[in-house]
C-alpha cells in the first residue's frame, strides 16, 4: 500500500530518533519555507580580494549620490567596499607619518627585517604599519631590498623583541650582507584593534579552586621526551603524539605533560610544532612514550597571578553605524572614528578620530530618528581610558557628534545602568534602543527635554551572550543568552527551542564574543553563528524561522557545514541580497598586507545561485536532511486534518518497503535518497542494501527491498548545480511479521 509521508517543519534534537517520529532530526545546508524543507541558496564572493584578518563588523550605507558602501572591519583593518573594489580606510595613529633614521637591519638568508626606534613604541604583534611613498625613502645599502620593497606597502608586525624594536617579514630572503639606511624613512602606524580570536584568561579570582581547563582535550606521547631543551623525541621543535584532533590550531597555544607546560605554534595530524619547553614557570622534565598530553591553552588557576602574556583580551571587534553619509566606526574598547562617504575622493581618504568623543567604549550606535550618537560601557571622564565603566552610557547632543558635555542648551547626557556587571551590546528598535547587560535587558527611549532618554529595565536573567548576538526585526528583538534564546516584543519571552540542548551542550562559552546573529528577511530567518566546544572560532549555526513559526510549533534548524560559517552578517536592505563574511584562520596571504599571519576573510553575497563561488572557483554546496524513525501498525489510519497516513506504530511488526515514489516541488540536477533501517532504538542504523538511489527530475519510482521495524529517510545532493525543494514522498509499505 502506498503511504504518504508527512513531516513537521524544523528539526527536533531534544528527543531520540525514535521519539522524533514524523519529524526531521537534522540536516546540513537546508531551510524550511512554508513548512517544507529545501536546500539553502548559494553565495558568491564580492570582489577578488582576500581581506586581512577576521571580519568582526559589517555595515551597509548609501551616500547622497546613491553610491552603496559596505564597511567591513577586521581585527586589523577597516575597509570600505564599493563597486567590486576594497578600499583601506583604516585610521592612522600618526596621520602625517613619522620619520625614522637608521631604521632597518636585516640578516643574510632571512626575511626578517628589524626596525629600531629612537624611543619606546606602542606597537603590538599583529599590528599594521605602512611605509610612505618613494619620496620618503633614502638609500638602502648592503641589501637586495630597496625602497620598492617597502614603499607604499603595509606589513604585519611579527614580533616585538624590545620596547624600541619590532620585526616584520619582507616576503623574501635577504641575499646581501645586511641592510643599512643613511637617512629618514617615513612610516605610518595603524590603530590597534585586537586579536582574531577569544580564548580563556589567567588570573586571580576567575576560576574554581584548583583551576579550570576549558576544552580538556587529551592525547598521548608517541615517543619519549628528555629533560633537555632539544630532547623532544627526534626533533628539537616537534613533539609527536597519537593525534591532535580537537586541539587549537592557530596562534600560540599550550599543552601540559605531567607538570610541565609546553607552548606550540602549529600542528599536524600527529604532532605539535614550534614548541617551547617549560613555559609559564613550569620545569622541564623527562616524559615516557604514552604519557598523557592535555590541552592547556585555556587553563586558569584559582589564586594564581596572571602574566601579561597569559591574558588574552576579548577579540578585536567593531561597532559600525552611519549618521547620514558619515560612517561611524568604534573599535571595541577603543576609539571612535568618522568617514565621510560624500567626499569627492572618499575612497582615497581614511577614517579620522571624532574630536571630543569618548576614547574607550564597548559599543556604539546612532539613535534614530533623534540623531544622537550613543556610547555604551564608556568613560566617565572623556579622554581618560582608566575611567572606562562597563555599565556607563554617554550620548552626544542632537546632531552633534563632537559635543558630549551636558548643558542647559544641549541634549547630551549620561546614565549608569544598575543590573549586571557590564553592558554587552545594544540594538536600535522600532520605538526604543535595546541595551543588554550580561544579566538584564533595558530599553532606552527618546523622550526629549529635559531628560533626552528614559531608561527602563524590562528583563532579568536574560543577558546577552556576546556583543553581536542580538537582532531586531519588525518590532521584535531576538537574542542569544547564556541560558537560552529570548524575544522581546513589549514583553519578555523565553523561546521554545527544539535544538537547544544540541546548541548549549556543545557551545564554547569562553569564546562568547564570537557569536554573531544575522537577519535574512528574504526568508524570515534569524541565524546565530557560534563556536562549538574546542574551537575559538565559529563552527556552527542555529536558525529560527520567525515568519513560519507558531506558538505551538517553533521552527528551528542547525547547520554545521564549514562552508556556511560566518563571522558577520547584514540583511538585504541596501544591496538587495544578504551579505556576510567568512574567516579562514590559516596563514594564507591577503591582497594588501605583506607577512600576514592572522588569516583572511572572504566577503559574500548570499541567496544567489545554488553553488559557492570563491576566487572564481565554483564549489558544490552539499545539502541533506534526515527524518526521525517511523514504524507501522497492521492497520493504517488516516489523519482527519491532513488525510495523510498515520504511521505511528509501536514497532511490533516488521515493515517491508518495495517502492519509493519521489516528489519534489522543484528539483535542479540529481538528488539522492537513502533509507536507514533499524529494529530497535539502540541499533546502529543500517542503510538499505540497494540504496542509496539517485533521483532525477524524470524518475517516477524506485524499486527497492528494505526491511526493518523502523525506517528513516535522508534526502541529499552533493554535486555542483543541484538543488531541491521537497514535496510529499510516498512509500509502498507492507506489514510483515514480528520477527
Amino acid at each position: 500500500m502506498l503511504q504518504k509521508l508527512g513531516f513537521l517543519p524544523g528539526f527536533n534534537k531534544q528527543v531520540t530518533s525514535t521519539g522524533a517520529e514524523s519529524q526531521w532530526t537534522g540536516g546540513t545546508n537546508v531551510r524550511f519555507r512554508y513548512g517544507t524543507p529545501e536546500k539553502i541558496g548559494g553565495w558568491a564572493q564580492l570582489g577578488d580580494s582576500k581581506l586581512t584578518g577576521a571580519a568582526r563588523g559589517l555595515h551597509h550605507m548609501v551616500n547622497k549620490e546613491g553610491i552603496k558602501y559596505a564597511a567591513i572591519g577586521t581585527n586589523r583593518i577597516l575597509y570600505a567596499y564599493s563597486g567590486g573594489v576594497y578600499y583601506d580606510i583604516h585610521p592612522l595613529v600618526n596621520p602625517s607619518g613619522t620619520a625614522a633614521t637608521n631604521f632597518f637591519s636585516t640578516t643574510n638568508g632571512q626575511p626578517t627585517v628589524t626596525l629600531t626606534f629612537s624611543s619606546a613604541h606602542n606597537i603590538q604583534v599583529g599590528d599594521i604599519i605602512l611605509f610612505g611613498d618613494a619620496s620618503t625613502f633614502t638609500a638602502i645599502t648592503g641589501s637586495n631590498f630597496s625602497s620598492t620593497t617597502f614603499c607604499d606597502k603595509k606589513f604585519m608586525v611579527t614580533a616585538v623583541p624590545t620596547t624600541t624594536t619590532l620585526e616584520i617579514n619582507a616576503g623574501s630572503n635577504e641575499t646581501g650582507a645586511g641592510a643599512t639606511t643613511s637617512g629618514a624613512i617615513t612610516f605610518f602606524q595603524y590603530f590597534h584593534v585586537g586579536p582574531a580570536e577569544q580564548v580563556g584568561v589567567f588570573g586571580y579570582g576567575i576560576s574554581q579552586w584548583g583551576g579550570t581547563v576549558t576544552n580538556p582535550q587529551t592525547t598521548t606521547l608517541n615517543g619519549g621526551l628528555n629533560d633537555d631543551a632539544n630532547g623532544t623525541g627526534g626533533s628539537g621543535s616537534t613533539i609527536n603524539v597519537a593525534s591532535t584532533t580537537g586541539f587549537p590550531s592557530t596562534g600560540t597555544n599550550f599543552i601540559q605533560v605531567g607538570t610541565e607546560e609546553i607552548s606550540y605554534t602549529g600542528i599536524t595530524s600527529t604532532s605539535f610544532t614550534g614548541i617551547t619547553r617549560a613555559v609559564r614557570g613550569s620545569t622541564r622534565a623527562a616524559h615516557s612514550t604514552g604519557a598523557t598530553v592535555t590541552n592547556f591553552s585555556a587553563y586558569s588557576a584559582w589564586g594564581q597571578a596572571a602574566s601579561t602574556t597569559d591574558k588574552v583580551a576579548e577579540p578585536g571587534m567593531w561597532s559600525l553605524d552611519n549618521l547620514g553619509s558619515t560612517l561611524i566606526a568604534l573599535i571595541f574598547n577603543g576609539e571612535c572614528f568618522e568617514w565621510n562617504a560624500d567626499a569627492s575622493n572618499a575612497t582615497a581618504t581614511r577614517a579620522t578620530i571624532i574630536t571630543g568623543a569618548p576614547t574607550a567604549s564597548r559599543d556604539m550606535l546612532v539613535s534614530t530618528p533623534d540623531r544622537h550618537l550613543v556610547f555604551f560601557g564608556t568613560e566617565t571622564t572623556i579622554g581618560d581610558k582608566s575611567t572606562q565603566d562597563d555599565m556607563f552610557i554617554r550620548f552626544s547632543s542632537q546632531e552633534n557628534i563632537n559635543d558630549y558635555t551636558p548643558t542647559a542648551e544641549n541634549s547630551a547626557g549620561t546614565q549608569r545602568l544598575a543590573a549586571g556587571s557590564r553592558i554587552m551590546g545594544a540594538k536600535l528598535g522600532r520605538n526604543a534602543l535595546y541595551v543588554w547587560s550580561d544579566t538584564a535587558l533595558f530599553t532606552m527611549r527618546f523622550v526629549g527635554t529635559p531628560f533626552t532618554f528614559a531608561f527602563e529595565q524590562v528583563g532579568t536573567n536574560c543577558g546577552l551572550i556576546g556583543k553581536n548576538a542580538a537582532v531586531e526585526v519588525d518590532g521584535a528583538a531576538y537574542w542569544m543568552s547564556d541560558n537560552g534564546f529570548f524575544r522581546y516584543t513589549g514583553k519578555l519571552e523565553s523561546m521554545d527551542c527544539l535544538v537547544e540542548d544540541y546548541v548549549y551542550d556543545n557551545l564554547n562559552t569562553t569564546s562568547n564574543q564570537m557569536v554573531y546573529a544575522g537577519i535574512n528577511n528574504l526568508f524570515g530567518e534569524v541565524t546565530w553563528f557560534y563556536p562549538e566546544a574546542g574551537s575559538n572560532v565559529n563552527t556552527q549555526s542555529v536558525t529560527y524561522s520567525y515568519l513560519d513559526s507558531t506558538a505551538k510549533r517553533p521552527i528551528w534548524f542547525v547547520n554545521a557545514s564549514p562552508l556556511f560559517i560566518r563571522t558577520s552578517w547584514q540583511d538585504s536592505s541596501v544591496f538587495g541580497l544578504p551579505h556576510a563574511t567568512q574567516y579562514d584562520a590559516g596563514t594564507d596571504t591577503s591582497f594588501d598586507v605583506v607577512g600576514n599571519t592572522e588569516g583572511i576573510s572572504y566577503y559574500y553575497e548570499h541567496e544567489t545561485g545554488v553553488n559557492q563561488v570563491r576566487l572564481g572557483v565554483t564549489t558544490a554546496i552539499p545539502a541533506d536532511i534526515t527524518s526521525g524513525d517511523y514504524d507501522i501498525t497492521q492497520k493504517v489510519v488516516r489523519g482527519a486534518a491532513t488525510n495523510m497516513a498515520d504511521l505511528r506504530g509501536d514497532g511490533e511488526n516488521i515493515m517491508r518497503v518495495s517502492r519509493i515514489i519521489p516528489d519534489f516541488i522543484s528539483q535542479q540536477g540529481n538528488s539522492i535518497i537513502q533509507l536507514d533501517l533499524r529494529n530497535y532504538p539502540n541499533d546502529t542504523a543500517a542503510s538499505s542494501s540497494l540504496g542509496p538511489f539517485t533521483i532525477s527530475a524524470s524518475t517516477d519510482k524506485v524499486d527497492t527491498r528494505a526491511r526493518g521495524r523502523a525506517i528513516a529517510l535522508t534526502i541529499s545532493n552533493t554535486a555542483v548545480d543541484t538543488s531541491w525543494k521537497l514535496g510529499t514522498f510516498r512509500l509502498d509499505i507492507h506489514a510483515g511479521g514480528r520477527r
